[in-house]
């Protein structure tokens, strides 16, 4: 006879937590604008991570589209990686796999004015400005 274990369904709170978008939220804060700053020119898609960035903090968007996109951007902040970072030309692939599906999910919860800020932000960034650390 098969077990089989009970799967918790994505609806359901067992997945997303308050405490575990809280962690996240923390995990992002913290080293969010240093990593993009580093690795800004090999990242891709580079103002789309931004704006899911602005999506996340911003206080309009759904818990749920809010806990998918902590969850992305901590991935992303983490130094630890399924394809390390410092793989050129493959570093950040799982990174912007993983936020551009989450980014795909909740996309209407990612507004023109996120991709604006996020715009003018990147190239501020590639202009040599420091990353906006309040900028939430």
């Amino acid at each position: 006879m098969i077990r089989r274990e009970k799967y918790p369904d994505f609806d359901t709170e067992e997945i997303i937590t308050p405490d575990t978008v809280a962690r996240n939220e923390k995990t992002v804060r913290r080293g969010f604008w240093q990593k993009l700053k580093r690795n800004l020119a090999r990242i891709p898609k580079a103002d789309e991570v931004v704006a899911a960035f602005y999506a996340a903090f911003d206080s309009n968007t759904p818990f749920r589209a809010k806990a998918m996109l902590m969850a992305a951007l901590a991935y992303f902040v983490l130094p630890l990686d399924v394809v390390p970072d410092f793989i050129l030309g493959l570093g950040f692939t799982d990174d912007m796999t993983v936020l551009l599906t989450a980014f795909g999910l909740i996309r209407t919860h990612v507004t023109e004015q996120h991709r604006e800020r996020a715009r003018a932000t990147v190239e501020a960034l590639r202009q040599g400005d420091e990353p906006p650390e309040a900028a939430v």
